[in-house]
């Protein structure tokens, strides 16, 4: 008799309730794909299905075997998820970066952690399970990514308008506020590019993701695989539309956006963070810092000449941040030239030295866990800052959230996309983007000011 796998996307319910966050807008909902290597990995005779919840909420399916991913902010309603199990003797078993992180705590929900990149231990994992002897932990090696395990997309939901692909793993920029050197490791590694190829071409979808941490890679010869990848694109006429997470050196190679460009790109979400240097200091900004903040614009619309749109993500409550710092970051990003904007709080996660100093300091505002794991959305403010009060930094965003998402700024930065790529396809790209985070930003702001 077959066994049955099921797996389970979580999402964040404080927020989900309210229909905030970045999965509640289609443009910005991403495929698990961590979830499909799993299902791949699994062998022929198991039966698996994928509940999402990014589409469906969860409704208790009988099972032989769980699997659970969770990001900080999913972590309360994955651990509610794998009582429901627990309850029934049904065993459990979740990863991602979260439990990697916090590995004893989420032992307290469930049966089984795997920690760190699944690909090397998942097929012992489940010859365990069959002979009986389901360990508590597995330790994840990194994998060698010339062996990459595609993932099962029949089994993601066709409600994602992007399809995504990954072509890398790991980053040496050790930034303060971020968890992904601890996980995937500071080695830049790579897929080989026709194995990448093949498998773009292969995806159903005209809009891709390409879900890499910083697609173009760190120095000359990572640039030269990223042009390699592109060129590829186009001259097996693999015709995709596609945006990308990188760093400011995404500007710094004409041949790089030349084909970047002419295989499809329309955006590039770049993390700007900020532009005064000591706040970029305070996190560990050193690329940016390296680059100069003086040379953003110029890097940004380097980028627009070649018919791309800059997606700036910047980050509110570093240590540096007062009103009268908040206010000029404020308004360079609307007199700026970025065509998109993404702004968050500098959220302190398990793993990272800035959750770990917060935390020793005794400034985090909310350590009831594993339930107030829901409020490190990057919508809250979840310590006291350094210049200012989280009162103050909180109502600070509330007001600048009306004038960075207001209808007249989103058709402002419309028409400054057109006017720098001529490309009227790529402002569209760009005025969405807006659009999207304008709703799910708008909508979260009642919660950030209720919690305080």
């Amino acid at each position: 008799m077959r066994k049955k796998l099921l797996l389970i996307n979580p999402v964040n319910r404080l927020f989900h309730q309210y229909r905030v966050g970045l999965s509640s807008a289609s443009t910005t909902r991403f495929q698990p794909l961590g979830l499909g290597i799993i299902a791949a990995l699994t062998p022929d005779n198991w039966e698996i299905e994928l509940i999402d919840e990014n589409f469906t909420d969860f409704k208790y399916q009988d099972a032989d075997l769980v699997g659970i991913t969770a990001f900080t902010a999913t972590a309360t309603r994955a651990y509610e998820i794998a009582r429901v199990y627990h309850r029934k003797k049904i065993p459990t078993v979740i990863g991602g970066i979260h439990a990697s992180m916090l590995p004893d705590e989420a032992l307290r929900y469930v049966d089984t952690v795997v920690i760190g990149e699944a690909e090397n231990i998942w097929p012992r994992l489940i010859k365990d399970f069959e002979k009986g002897t389901l360990k508590r932990v597995y330790q994840g090696k990194r994998p060698d990514l010339g062996h990459y395990q595609k993932p099962r997309r029949d089994l993601f939901n066709p409600g994602y308008i992007f399809g995504s692909i990954e072509t890398s793993r790991g980053c040496p920029m050790n930034c303060e506020f971020c968890s992904v050197s601890r996980f995937n490791g500071y080695q830049y590694r790579q897929r080989p590019v026709d194995d990448v190829l093949n498998e773009l071409a292969q995806l159903p979808q005209k809009k891709i993701f390409f879900v890499d941490d910083n697609l173009v890679g760190y120095g000359r010869e990572n640039i030269e695989r990223a042009i390699t990848l592109f060129r590829g694109m186009i001259e097996r006429k693999i015709k995709k539309e596609w945006f990308c997470q990188a760093s400011m050196n995404f500007a710094q190679s004409d041949r790089l956006l030349e084909y970047a460009a002419r295989s499809g790109c329309r955006l590039v979400f770049i993390g700007v963070e900020g532009v005064d240097v000591p706040g970029l200091k305070s996190i560990n900004k050193k690329l940016n810092l390296k680059l100069g903040v003086e040379n953003y614009d110029r890097m940004f619309r380097r980028i627009n000449r070649y018919g791309i749109a800059v997606l700036g993500a910047f980050m509110y409550g570093m240590e540096t941040d007062t009103p009268t710092i908040i206010k000029e970051r404020t308004d360079y990003i609307i007199e700026g030239d970025v065509d998109a904007v993404q702004i968050t709080y500098i959220t302190p996660l398990p793993g990272t030295r800035w959750f770990e100093r917060l935390r020793n300091e005794g400034r985090l505002l909310y350590t009831n866990f594993p339930k107030d794991w829901e409020h490190y959305t990057f919508a809250e403010v979840t310590y006291e800052p350094g210049s200012i009060s989280a009162l103050e930094l909180a109502q600070a965003r509330h007001q600048i959230i009306n004038r960075l998402f207001s209808y007249r700024t989103i058709i402002y930065k419309f028409f400054k996309t057109l006017y720098t790529t001529k490309n009227l396809i790529t402002a569209l790209w760009a005025y969405n983007f807006n659009q999207s985070y304008r709703l799910a930003t708008v909508r979260s702001k009642k919660i950030g000011l209720k919690a305080l």
